[in-house]
């Protein structure tokens, strides 16, 4: 197979991130198609779906189309998906996974369809080499996906392999952590690119905080990966690849241990130790940690820098505060966190003036215990909870160089 062959190129997100993910596709230079839910569509080459695992933040998977085909029966699918040259792709030696999503009358079992695509692939590759591959769950080698709707099928190779979602720094997760791909879009939502001070209270496994690093630093989140399933092809361009990296370091605005572009303060707190050193391990291991400064403490003292010390007097937004409370899910939790969400609005008030203040969260009733007007609330999912990202002005309504109107139209509470 010919890597520059152009074909469609889906690409999978969460559900609710597709906005920024068509951003971000558009910022790499491709003219997103049919966006959904969960993903949309460009034209490409496989030299470009390498390019896209390396840079997308907000994105699960990139899936090359290998063929599309109708298909009425099991028997009709192996037929078909025999038909391509897998010899040609694949080594006997690789490892493969197959992933099916089925929605047809002729079939009942999922596991049955992947079988059949698993037992054409490897039957033609013993047919041309003697040999065939070992498979299984593991998506750590060559994944192909079939999606099977009605009578028709499509046929992907998953160049990704596992999630790019899955960074490869968080080896220490702590409790429930934020999957990067939704903390960096959250990241992106409040608006941040590096030039603001960004505090994290609460920050658990620092996700929230080592996403905005890396968005602050222009660090490609494919770089902290070693392994993309478009590596266990027969006709991976390693040369390609080494370019695209090189690239991409390049873009970086830290390089080499000299910093070309210094990134405003980030600073991430959290009341529990385990979780603050959690949080520095994987910054280290992300590369990041010499940008983030860590403490532990509740979050009402956590050390929020005096913006009216900025040099900057043209920025409108010069510090950002995020925070990622827990929801609650039984009652006596809930009834406890109200305090706390009454204590975060406290800190909003008497703190952070000056500053924008966000909170993400899946309990709307909790988050009315902030008794702040909020400016603007945008929608995410976090796995199947409805959450929202809360946007609150915290102005005083003497921040410098605010437009001449009302100071009370700058004010939370």
């Amino acid at each position: 197979m010919n890597p520059k062959q152009k074909s469609t190129i889906l690409i999978t997100c969460s559900a609710g991130l597709v906005d920024f993910l068509q951003q971000e596709v558009k910022q790499l230079g491709f003219a997103p198609q049919s966006p959904h839910k969960t993903g949309l569509e460009i034209q490409g080459d496989q030299l470009d779906a390498m390019l896209l695992n390396l840079h997308l933040r907000t994105a699960y998977n990139v899936l090359f189309l290998l063929k599309q085909f109708p298909c009425n029966s099991p028997d009709e699918l192996y037929r078909e998906v025999s038909k391509l040259p897998w010899e040609q792709m694949i080594s006997p030696d690789e490892y493969l996974s197959v992933v099916s999503r089925v929605d047809a009358a002729c079939i009942d079992n999922t596991m049955f369809a992947s079988l059949k695509v698993k037992d054409a692939i490897v039957d033609r590759i013993a047919q041309h080499t003697g040999s065939r591959p070992d498979s299984g769950k593991d998506k750590n080698g060559v994944v192909i996906h079939l999606f099977w709707k009605n009578n028709r099928c499509w046929l992907y190779l998953n160049t990704s392999g596992q999630k790019i979602s899955d960074r490869g720094y968080r080896k220490i997760p702590h409790q429930a952590p934020l999957r990067e791909s939704l903390a960096a879009a959250i990241i992106q939502a409040a608006g941040y690119d590096g030039s603001q001070t960004l505090v994290c209270p609460m920050c658990g496994s620092g996700t929230l905080a080592i996403e905005a690093a890396l968005i602050a630093s222009r660090r490609a989140p494919g770089l902290l990966r070693t392994n993309f399933g478009f590596m266990h092809m027969n006709y991976f361009d390693d040369s390609a690849w080494q370019q695209m990296r090189t690239a991409a370091q390049k873009q970086s605005k830290k390089r080499g241990g000299k910093a070309a572009f210094k990134p405003a303060p980030i600073i991430a707190t959290d009341i529990d130790p385990d979780a603050v050193e959690a949080a520095r391990k994987n910054a280290l291991t992300a590369g990041v940690s010499h940008l983030i400064d860590f403490d532990i403490c509740d979050f009402a003292d956590t050390n929020v820098p005096d913006l009216s010390t900025s040099e900057d007097d043209t920025s409108d937004d010069n510090g950002i505060i995020l925070m990622n409370p827990e929801y609650g899910s039984r009652l006596g939790e809930i009834e406890d966190l109200k305090k706390t969400y009454e204590r975060i609005g406290d800190f909003f008030k008497q703190k952070c003036t000056g500053y924008t203040g966000y909170i993400f969260t899946g309990n709307p009733d909790l988050a009315k215990k902030v008794h702040l007007r909020t400016s603007r609330k945008i929608p995410f999912f976090n796995a199947n909870i409805e959450c929202r990202l809360l946007k609150y002005e915290l102005y005083s309504g003497t921040k410098k160089n605010r437009p001449d109107t009302d100071p009370r139209s700058h004010l939370s509470c």
